[in-house]
């Protein structure tokens, strides 16, 4: 590895690691958690690589001291989550930007989880079908091995019933090139907005999927009520978030099983 190549890989682990702290210390435990796992392992990376013998006593004891406060904290949601007392709330305030799908979701995705649950009153619009595809393809992405998701909404009466339809529909056949089986249903009274993992995590979002604003990239391809000549296909593997500007809203989290093996940290320093 080159000098150049080292250096931006320690500001990487750097960088992760501060996130990390600060995430500690606002009691975002699981966050912080996936935070020290990803900024240990590029500091052993930055260990492994270097020649010098002094910094490696230095990266040997910062990774033992990270290490020791992410086992803290891995004991810590055990035990929460064990007593059904672990939860969460993050705000997302009006205009922020680091909030997407993936940043938001990933702490609580893992190899257990097969089946996800989605229940949003609004997967009707153009915008709004295009989050859910998102969503989709941040399953897909790992480190879960998703094979069914079920979508419960509400349907569009106000013209945009046949949009609607044939856009899941869409989403639907894609989803089953992958593997994937989405089940669709509908209700008049769904209100609340939830989102369910069978490893035990429950997300409630105040805007569901829809907390996103219209970005200057995809700006172009979306219209309220009706599709845009231009839109892009309706399939998986052809979105990606450029830009996330966000609405202000309320996430909960909470955990209803423990599940002991959701959250480890394998990590083995070869010096």
């Amino acid at each position: 590895m080159s000098q150049s190549s080292l250096s931006e890989k320690e500001n990487s682990a750097v960088t992760v690691l501060k996130r990390a702290i600060e995430l500690d210390n606002d009691s975002r435990f699981q966050n912080s958690l996936v935070c020290y796992q990803e900024g240990i392992d590029l500091l052993l990376q930055v260990m492994k690589a270097t020649t010098n013998d002094t910094k490696k006593i230095h990266y040997r004891q910062k990774i033992a001291n990270y290490m020791d406060r992410a086992e803290e904290i891995k004991k810590h949601l055990d035990k929460l989550k064990e007593d059904g007392k672990y939860h969460e709330q993050i705000k997302i305030p009006e205009d922020a930007t680091g909030f997407s799908y993936e940043k938001l979701f990933k702490p609580y995705l893992d190899q257990f989880v097969t089946e996800v649950w989605v229940e949003d009153p609004y997967i009707r619009h153009v915008h709004q079908l295009y989050n859910f595809l998102r969503f989709c393809e941040m399953l897909l992405k790992g480190p879960c091995k998703v094979k069914n998701i079920h979508l419960l909404t509400s349907l569009d009466n106000n013209g945009g019933n046949s949009q609607q339809s044939s856009s899941l529909d869409e989403i639907k056949q894609s989803l089953q090139g992958y593997g994937v089986t989405l089940e669709l249903n509908h209700s008049s009274s769904i209100h609340d907005r939830e989102i369910r993992f069978n490893n035990g995590w429950m997300i409630k979002i105040g805007r569901g999927l829809d907390y996103f604003k219209k970005t200057q990239v995809l700006n172009c391809h979306w219209e309220r009520g009706k599709p845009h000549p231009h839109h892009i296909s309706r399939s998986c593997g052809q979105l990606s978030l450029r830009s996330v500007v966000c609405f202000a809203t309320e996430c909960k989290i909470w955990t209803n099983v423990f599940i002991s093996n959701s959250i480890s940290i394998i990590l083995r320093i070869s010096i």
